[in-house]
């Protein structure tokens, strides 16, 4: 019988709600057999994580969700079954998180100017890792009155042409894979329905991640509706890429996406973990 695998979690040490060990317990108590914590541009809760599966007794993929900028969006690439001591990638991921830090304080300045003070101070405030989302502010705003909920706050301060927006200035396609890859790491694109591209853009996209040594796509995702899981399963069939799972959890503040919670894998998908059991 196939293990239950969740392979895209998030906990404090991003924007996630749970400490990466009460992220692992809960997954177990879930029935999650394979946990991939992928926190964004960061490996700091790894360690945390690691010890705590061991002691619940399931497999724990090591990982990453890097941001790219690609042709005016931004993709986020899930690094697999990394070796978090890799220096390429800890050096590349020290560059996005000192970005990070600056967009954070310019997002504050931002919002400061269209007469929302202190802004900063409080996504600070709220976040227990090492970085500071637009996740955090947007709880700000929503708890200070600005907004109703996060996906209003979202529209209304922090899109582009927005007061709170800042753009991104990610990593390359070819350098965040390569960083993945020098890592010992399977290189996955998050969520790709999440990006609204057309059909001859995303063929762009995966031919391009392709060249670079991608390999997976994830086919079933916490935000992908039934009908973009069997699209996503059919390109990962033609453009011959492994298949991935995740629930993209955040915390339980969000109960329409749960650990594990996930529609299996279409049967004629090759599934990422096949990689790893090759190696």
């Amino acid at each position: 019988m196939p293990r239950t695998h969740d392979l895209h979690t998030h906990s404090t040490a991003s924007d996630g709600s749970l400490a990466p060990a009460e992220l692992v317990r809960r997954a177990a108590a879930a029935g999650v057999e394979v946990l991939a914590l992928t926190d964004h541009d960061t490996l700091d809760g790894v360690p945390e994580a690691q010890v705590a599966a061991d002691a619940a007794g399931i497999e724990l993929v090591p990982g990453v969700e890097i941001s790219v900028s690609w042709q005016g969006h931004t993709i986020h690439v899930l690094g697999l079954g990394v070796d978090p001591g890799t220096p390429a990638l800890r050096q590349g991921l020290a560059g996005l998180l000192a970005f990070r830090d600056w967009r954070a304080e310019e997002i504050g300045r931002r919002l400061g100017r269209a007469g929302i003070d202190g802004a900063f101070e409080a996504a600070r405030a709220r976040a227990q890792g090492r970085i500071v989302s637009r996740t955090h502010f947007a709880h700000f705003l929503v708890e200070a009155g600005h907004a109703r909920d996060l996906r209003q706050v979202f529209k209304r301060y922090l899109v582009q042409g927005r007061p709170g927006h800042v753009p991104g200035r990610w990593a390359e396609m070819e350098t965040a894979v390569g960083w993945i890859r020098e890592a010992g790491g399977v290189a996955v694109i998050a969520h790709p329905a999440r990006y609204r591209l057309t059909a001859t853009r995303l063929r762009r996209l995966i031919g391009e991640f392709r060249e670079c040594g991608g390999e997976g796509l994830e086919v079933v995702s916490g935000s992908h509706s039934p009908a973009e899981v069997s699209h996503m399963a059919g390109v990962a069939r033609r453009e011959g890429l492994l298949a991935s799972c995740g629930s993209d959890y955040h915390g339980p503040e969000h109960p329409w996406v749960e650990l594990g919670r996930l529609a299996s894998l279409p049967e004629d998908c090759t599934p990422v973990w096949t990689a790893w059991a090759a190696a």
